[in-house]
């Protein structure tokens, strides 16, 4: 073996040995949430079907069809939970892995658009908890027959809550795939706007595919896409005026 493959081994082998230390400490933290939160995990499920659990017809209340699932359920919420409370600290030991390697002016440009992702998956979360659920829970327990009494699993709730949570928090990160189009010169900002009508249904379309098959939650999730691709057109107009102005002094 030739010292040149020596060298180009050897800075392999530290970038693995990196990639694992940062890898441990993302799962470390993520085990510290949840001891942290295991203790209130019935709470923190009682919160998650605060919004179903108001609308049920009095008398009635969620069921367990498991003999596991009134351990194991909200043992799965307060995971899920660990891990999305710990994702700043995931996002960070990612980008301490991938920085050295990015340029002066992309450090510049990823660092505000890292914030932003993780405030907007949170957004997401936070509006599929707040407005969406009351509303596609209101319709559901409303339109049932008089005779059929509103008693849901509790493994199917959470089932269905984290798999809308999941839609809501990637559809709110829009803004930021369409910022790293433009940015990359995949496509422009013009190209973009000229293809508006696809773009409204392919919202569409992902709406139906990522939600239940109910056209008012399929509705409250196309809509917020459609909005938040307009937000990011919007945006990029900034970022593509700075961008000329820095070719240009070039």
């Amino acid at each position: 073996m030739t010292d040149t493959t020596k060298e180009q081994e050897q800075p392999l082998i530290s970038h693995l040995v990196e990639l694992r230390q940062r890898l441990m400490r993302a799962v470390l933290a993520v085990f510290l949430v949840f001891l942290g939160l295991f203790y209130f995990a019935n709470d923190l499920y009682l919160f998650m079907s605060a919004p179903l659990t108001a609308l049920l017809p009095e008398g009635t209340s969620m069921i367990a069809t498991d003999v596991t699932s009134p351990f194991f359920a909200p043992f799965k919420l307060t995971l899920v939970a660990a891990v999305v409370l710990a994702m700043p600290y995931i996002l960070h030991q990612i980008w301490s892995f991938i920085a050295p390697g990015l340029y002066a002016n992309e450090k510049q440009f990823a660092i505000p658009l890292l914030v932003s992702s993780i405030v907007l998956f949170y957004a997401g979360i936070a509006f599929a908890y707040f407005v969406v659920f009351p509303l596609i829970f209101g319709f559901f327990t409303s339109v049932g027959p008089e005779n059929v009494a509103v008693m849901t699993d509790i493994s199917s709730y959470l089932n269905f809550v984290l798999k809308l949570f999941f839609a809501f928090g990637i559809t709110f990160e829009i803004p930021v795939a369409t910022l790293l189009l433009i940015k990359s010169g995949a496509v422009t900002a013009k190209n973009l706007a000229a293809k508006r009508a696809y773009v409204v249904v392919v919202c569409f379309v992902f709406g139906m595919l990522l939600t239940p098959p109910d056209v008012i939650s399929q509705s409250l999730l196309a809509v917020p896409m459609w909005l938040l691709f307009e937000l990011g057109l919007f945006m990029s107009r900034f970022i593509t005026s700075k961008t000329v102005v820095e070719d240009e002094a070039e």
